[in-house]
Order: C-alpha cells, then sequence, then structure tokens
C-alpha cells in the first residue's frame, strides 16, 4: 500500500461551485449546516437528512455531491456512528473542519424557565450540557435526531412547558426565544466535522491521515503495529477501537495521524502494513487550523 498525494481526478475536493451538494444530518440551522459554510462557504448547497442511514444513503444514492458530517466532539467524545458508516460504505475523508460550538436554551414565546418541563436535544448536545441538567431534575430529557429539528417543534407546539437545546442560528430561524445562552459545560466546546466523498482525490498539502486496522491476536500485536509511526516522525493523534460486525468480541482500531510529510506517512504505512491483520486508508487531508483561543476562553471563565 502506497500514498499518493495527486489528486486522482485533478480537482480538489474543495473546488465546489453554486449547485454542489452536500448531505448533512438534522434539519436546516444545524451545527452541521453551519460547519458546511464553515469549510464551503455559501456557494455549496446543503441537503438536509433525516438519520444518519438516511445522510449516508443520499450519497451512495447520488443524491448528493458529498457529505459533511460531525465526527468527534471535545466534551462528548467520538460520534460513533459515523465511524461504523463511513467503514461500511467505504467513503473517502477528503477535508476536515472545526466548529465552537455554543449551546442555547430554545422556547416559544412566553416560556419562562420556570414553566419549562422538558428539554429536547440531539444526544450529544444534551450531553454537553449535563452541569444545567443536572441542576434542574424537574426537566425531562428527550433525545431527538437533531437540534435545530428540536427547536422547530418546540415552536411549533407552542408549548411553554417545551424548550430545545441547540445554536443560535436555529433559533432565529424558526423564531424561537433563548431562555439562556451558552449553556454548555465547557467554553471549550468544539466539533470536528469531515468532508466524505464517493471517491478517493487528496488536497496538496495534506498532513493528515485516517485509517483503520484490524490485528492478530497475540500479545503485542497493538504496540508492534503503533511503533512504526514513531520510528518515521508520525505523531499518533487519535486511536479508537470499534467492535467488528460478525465477529463478537474482536475490535478494530481507527487511527488518526499527521506528519509533515506525506512521505514519512507512506513509509510508517508500509511498514505497519507488513505486522497487521487488515488495514485500510479512510483519508488524507490537511489538518483543520487551530481554532482555540486561550486568552479569549480563559477570560471567559474568569
Amino acid at each position: 500500500m502506497r500514498l499518493n498525494p495527486s489528486p486522482g481526478t485533478g480537482k480538489s475536493p474543495l473546488d465546489y461551485g453554486a449547485g454542489t451538494r452536500i448531505g448533512f444530518q438534522g434539519e436546516p440551522g444545524a451545527f452541521s449546516e453551519e460547519a458546511l459554510h464553515e469549510l464551503l462557504g455559501r456557494y455549496a448547497t446543503g441537503v438536509p437528512c433525516p438519520t444518519w442511514d438516511a445522510t449516508f444513503a443520499s450519497l451512495i444514492d447520488g443524491k448528493v455531491d458529498a457529505l459533511l458530517v460531525p465526527i468527534e466532539n471535545s466534551l462528548a467524545g467520538s460520534v460513533l456512528r459515523v465511524y461504523d458508516l463511513l467503514l461500511e460504505h467505504g467513503l473517502w475523508i477528503a477535508a476536515e473542519t472545526i466548529l465552537k460550538i455554543e449551546h442555547h436554551l430554545i422556547a416559544c414565546r412566553g416560556a419562562s424557565l420556570d414553566t419549562i418541563r422538558s428539554v429536547e436535544s440531539h444526544p450529544m448536545a444534551l450531553a454537553q450540557c449535563e452541569r444545567l441538567l443536572t441542576d434542574h431534575p424537574e426537566w425531562t430529557r428527550i433525545p431527538a435526531e437533531d437540534t435545530a429539528g428540536s427547536v422547530r417543534r418546540v415552536i411549533e407546539s407552542g408549548d411553554v412547558t417545551r424548550a430545545a437545546i441547540a445554536g443560535f442560528s436555529a433559533a432565529g430561524l424558526y423564531g424561537g426565544t433563548i431562555l439562556l445562552d451558552d449553556i454548555q459545560d465547557d467554553k471549550r466546546n468544539f466539533t470536528r466535522f469531515v468532508l466524505l466523498l464517493p471517491d478517493r482525490r487528496v488536497v496538496p498539502g495534506s498532513d493528515k491521515m485516517t485509517l483503520v486496522m484490524r490485528l492478530a491476536h497475540r500479545p503485542g500485536s497493538l504496540l508492534e503495529a503503533l511503533q512504526p509511526f514513531a520510528r518515521h516522525g508520525v505523531n499518533l493523534l487519535k486511536i479508537e477501537s470499534r467492535p467488528i460486525h460478525g465477529c463478537p468480541w474482536e475490535y478494530q482500531f481507527f487511527l488518526d495521524v499527521g506528519a509533515e510529510s506525506v512521505e514519512a506517512m507512506d513509509e510508517a504505512l508500509f511498514e505497519v502494513q507488513q505486522v497487521t491483520r487488515e488495514i485500510r486508508v479512510l483519508g488524507l487531508y490537511p489538518a483543520a487550523a487551530a481554532v482555540l483561543d486561550y486568552a479569549q476562553v480563559q477570560g471567559e471563565l474568569q
């Protein structure tokens, strides 16, 4: 296995023009739509999909040209269903972007903190606002498919006992009233989104790689598989284990690695291939620029 840093089609995955269809999970106003515009500008057209399975199916069926999906959050961790679907459908990670997440408690007009009896949102959003929800045990938590859709349903109901957790865009789009703003547990709340394509394309200057590997069942196999990265100066950025479907108690490992040169990753990958049962590259792309302003965040926390 060798990496090829040259785009196979001669076209950068970020060279999308007006009318390009980008699928995302959720309804208009979702954080995924905001991240889509952050990465690709306003030229691409976002296509909302109701569920994760429907989102991935929209690309496989040719209804969209690419997908923009969240893969991990700095507070709540990985979006595990995305990892499973990424592997199942054989898609390619061509780019990433990181979005700062600010959650708000949103309700219809006439509602107040005293009238609220239930709060609904995506499970990840609920998990990121644990402190507020714990402080209000009288509020029933209602998991939903996405944040923006929760706001729409709450506003349409006109029920002052219901509230939703979502972003500012959703509140404005559906005419919701923000009862509390910035309610996430930590101001340093970021979600990483990845651009998924049905074919392999590589942006020049790519310095980050995502791969999945399966190991032999013997002592030291994981250590043996990781050592080539260290030898070639490739930084291990993340490792995530996921069950292998159909093989109870067997696991595969998803890795994010980075290096200053594709050649270093290429050499390490060649050696890793010799000591693993199976390995597959899922993407080669430029790492997203750092977005955390520590001085600003520190000021917000004080």
